[in-house]
């Protein structure tokens, strides 16, 4: 067992992890000027959301089993390279086809990083101690997509839209310090490593025919769809369909990640008296609950901008208690190979969210029903793929 201070380890990965959010929100408020400088539709330019989550789904794919097989550090590094380059290079485009091209090699490298995260602290602790050291780590990660929008407004505003990929390139080199001065390695070396591709492949077959932990997977990933239909609709609902400006936007935005650290908080606190399942099935509920009043209120003409932003944070909000306790219940199953096992989870999660933000994005349409439907759909889903699949802990039975 490795031996590192929890706090030390949930600062550095939670800044590791922080790549992926700020790639991701940091430039939303720049996406309408964006559209204009490569001539394309606002709505074509979300997809470049979509495209970044898809890029990093296959990046967790090839890199998480490299990870346990060769060690997290070298991987990371590499990751962290890739996309510090990619994000120099996006400053330079001119084309649609180029945007696309280079958010996915950033993706990748977004991808190796972020799978090794949740990796590195299974490394370290496991059970009640990992999930609160994931809560932990998620309640820092917060922050970044509370800071990104303001940022990237800040920057949009003072020079261009090109500064913001410029300042993503600076984060990625100042973590690629503080990666290899002070984070060790932390997989254990006799640790059993994958033995090449087939057995990489019969490792993610071990995994996908897991019953259990596919239902916290499930959940994750589309709990992570319903985001994300929010996510790449938001510039378009709160800028064009309510009118609010790029200068207000980042502060509505970051409600939604104020809810979610206070949800985390929560979390670890509610750890204490509570298994990591019953507090994810808890967060589930009270989503889907959220997300059937967004519908209510849409049907009924009463989604003002203020009850939508609400309700929003309600649904993203809760998050706080949905991923790191579905994240911990599933990587108990896989000790030896929780690299492998978080690159499924990631990639399907990332997948996910991807194909939803796309779907609502590529509709095109002027109006709120395809990020509405799309954000309860997938939370119905969750909820749904979570209690057939997996079992229920209660007071030392298990139910159904």
């Amino acid at each position: 067992m490795v031996i590192i201070g929890a706090r030390r380890l949930a600062l550095l990965v939670a800044a590791n992890t922080a790549l992926a959010p700020f790639a991701i929100d940091a430039y939303l408020p720049a996406i309408p000027a964006l559209a204009l400088h490569i001539d394309a539709n606002i709505h074509l330019t979300e997809l470049s959301i979509s495209i970044f989550l898809l890029g990093m789904a296959l990046g967790q794919l090839i890199f998480g089993p490299l990870s346990d097989r060769l060690g997290r550090k070298p991987v990371l590094l590499g990751g962290i390279v890739a996309f510090t380059l990619s994000s120099l290079l996006i400053t330079q485009i001119e084309t649609f086809g180029a945007l696309m091209v280079l958010r996915f090699l950033q993706a990748l490298g977004g991808g190796a990083c972020v799978v090794n995260s949740p990796a590195i602290v299974r490394d370290c602790f496991s059970g009640r101690e990992a999930a609160r050291v994931l809560s932990t780590m998620v309640m820092i990660l917060m922050l970044a997509p509370l800071v990104a929008p303001t940022v990237g407004s800040m920057l949009l505003t003072l020079v261009d839209w090109w500064a913001i990929f410029l300042f993503l390139a600076l984060y990625g080199a100042a973590l690629l310090y503080l990666i290899t001065r002070y984070l060790p390695e932390t997989r254990v070396p006799d640790q059993k490593a994958p033995g090449g591709a087939g057995q990489m492949l019969r490792n993610y077959v071990l995994v996908l025919k897991h019953r259990e932990a596919m239902g916290y997977i499930a959940a994750v990933s589309l709990s992570f769809a319903g985001m994300f239909c929010f996510i790449n609709s938001s510039p378009y609902v709160y800028m064009e369909y309510y009118g609010v400006s790029s200068q207000v936007y980042p502060f509505i935005f970051g409600a939604n990640i104020i809810v979610m650290a206070l949800s985390n908080r929560l979390n670890i606190r509610l750890l204490a008296h509570y298994s990591p399942r019953q507090l994810l099935r808890l967060g589930l509920g009270i989503q889907l609950g959220a997300g059937m009043l967004i519908v209510l209120s849409v049907l009924m003409g009463m989604d003002s901008l203020w009850l939508m932003v609400l309700l929003v944070m309600c649904f993203v909000g809760v998050n706080g208690l949905i991923s790191p306790n579905a994240v911990s219940s599933m990587l108990d199953h896989f000790p030896g190979m929780s690299a492998t096992a978080n690159a499924v989870l990631g990639s399907l999660q990332f997948t996910a969210g991807g194909l939803a933000g796309a779907l609502v994005s590529g509709l095109q349409m002027a109006s709120i029903w395809p990020m509405v439907l799309g954000m309860v759909g997938a939370s119905l889903c969750a909820n749904t793929l979570l209690r057939v699949l997996t079992p229920f802990v209660r007071a030392g039975k298990t139910t159904s």
